[in-house]
């Protein structure tokens, strides 16, 4: 999380303060009962068959209260993924949560391989064309997006998009607002890595840095939001498309089927099995990554700065390869006897995990931070509905299913660590579709940012 910061000129002296933004709850061990007791009561009250809560989550997805409430807590400062402390002296120190840093390292490659090992790949790629087509619309919402909002805001409000004197930029440094938000367009079309090299490439002040990582958190939080509230209704979504499901049916209908098929009260021995698959999967998932990241992170390192270099930059990230891995164990696997173990609650166990994964991305959120900086918020906000206006008129125009819109823009938008999130919210079957596609998104996501970023810099006059 992002803690805006005044600065004040005297003298070319940039003072700074600081604001105490300690949580009641700094103890990991602590907020992880926090977020489990928020999930346990979620899971109780939707189960409810009748009254108000049978009303409440026919209307809200639970997975959508999975996510709202942690950012609720962190938003009234029980919570929170990362704080300052100001001594009575005056000194500050810093302090930060792991819970996401864990969950999306060790608790996402476990639900991915888990969700991944009864996958009927044949059937997944029998889906068609739409995912991927969807997926580019949203890719081409993003590059479009950045200099038309820009155009419009920075009509409405010049000082929005004029270049800062403060904080006072180093030598190679940049102030200019389009540098800044080159970096959203890389994180919302690839990820952590293509949102790096775009700071590489457009050397933009790493002082403002901070309020484009704020900037991302806000709009992209709350478009993840919206999404999860589309779950609920996504029946209603596609009859106003006119979309036709029916592959997506036959392919959640086929492994149900085989789900039930192998199904078996798990014994002591089923679940250590399944515990060994998953967490061997992640620990093989790491150690191959980190390998190749430091391999490709020394071709990166050797190459002369410039597009190039970028363009390749994700393959230089732990994190990419994490994820590749982990999905081509997880396919493999699917082609062994291991696929019995969906019947032992293989998918079933991986849901627990997405959902933790859940809980600690809605603990990023500070609702509060949405009024912190309206002109940047306002680009972003413009920015993500010309993605999603141009994602709703081409699964309009080719009928595709919300479960295609909703994965095609987390693709983007939210990267590996979102998508499959999404995408096993429609069905646990569906969550490879998801990593699939972010995947892509790495490839994608350097060169895209870049042709957003050339056309914002015309915009802006840069």
């Amino acid at each position: 999380m992002y803690f805006a910061e005044n600065y004040t000129t005297m003298q070319d002296t940039v003072i700074e303060t600081i604001k105490d933004t300690t949580p009641f709850f700094t103890s990991d061990t602590i907020v992880f009962g926090v977020l489990m007791i928020t999930l346990g009561a979620i899971f109780y009250t939707s189960s409810q068959k009748k009254g108000f809560w049978k009303i409440f989550y026919s209307i809200v997805p639970a997975l959508f209260m999975a996510y709202m409430i942690p950012a609720l807590l962190t938003t009234i400062g029980l919570i929170s993924p990362s704080w300052t402390t100001v001594a009575e002296d005056g000194t500050a120190t810093v302090g930060s949560s792991n819970l996401y840093y864990v969950a999306s390292r060790y608790l996402l490659p476990a639900a991915l391989v888990l969700m991944t090992l009864s996958i009927d790949l044949k059937a997944v790629f029998n889906l068609g064309p739409k995912a991927l087509i969807m997926f580019i619309t949203g890719t081409v919402g993003i590059i479009l997006g950045g200099p038309i909002a820009i155009l419009l805001i920075g009509s409405i409000s010049p000082e929005t998009i004029a270049t800062p004197e403060l904080p006072l930029a180093v030598e190679g440094e940049f102030n200019d607002v389009w540098r800044g938000l080159s970096t959203l367009s890389g994180s919302w079309i690839g990820g952590g890595a293509n949102q790096t090299a775009m700071l590489e490439v457009y050397n933009y002040n790493q002082k403002l840095y901070g309020g484009m990582v704020f900037v991302d958190i806000v709009v992209a939080n709350v478009w993840m939001a919206i999404i999860l509230m589309g779950i609920g209704k996504a029946a209603k979504i596609d009859r106003f498309l006119g979309a036709d499901t029916s592959a997506i049916e036959k392919l959640k209908e086929k492994v149900s089927n085989y789900s039930l098929s192998v199904e078996r009260n798990p014994s002591l021995t089923d679940l250590m099995i399944l515990g060994a698959i998953a967490f061997g999967t992640v620990s093989t998932a790491h150690f191959l990554g980190g390998y190749l990241s430091d391999y490709f992170s020394e071709i990166v390192n050797s190459m002369e700065i410039g597009l190039t270099r970028n363009l390749i930059s994700f393959m230089a990230s732990s994190f990419f390869w994490m994820i590749s891995i982990t999905t081509i164990i997880g396919v493999i696997l699917s082609y062994t006897k291991l696929r019995s173990y969906e019947g032992a609650g293989a998918s079933k166990f991986g849901s627990v995990f997405i959902y933790i994964l859940v809980a600690t991305i809605g603990m990023k959120m500070d609702l509060t931070l949405i009024f912190d900086n309206l002109g940047l918020i306002a680009i972003g906000l413009v920015w993500m509905f010309i993605h999603a206006f141009l994602l709703i008129l081409m699964a309009y125009l080719i009928k595709a299913p919300y479960f295609f819109l909703a994965v095609g823009s987390q693709a983007n938008v939210g990267g590996a660590a979102s998508a499959p999130i999404v995408a096993s919210a429609f069905h646990p079957s569906l969550a490879t579709v998801g990593v699939l596609l972010a995947v892509f998104g790495y490839a994608v996501g350097t060169l895209g940012a870049v042709l957003c970023t050339v056309m914002m810099r015309l915009v802006a006059g840069g």
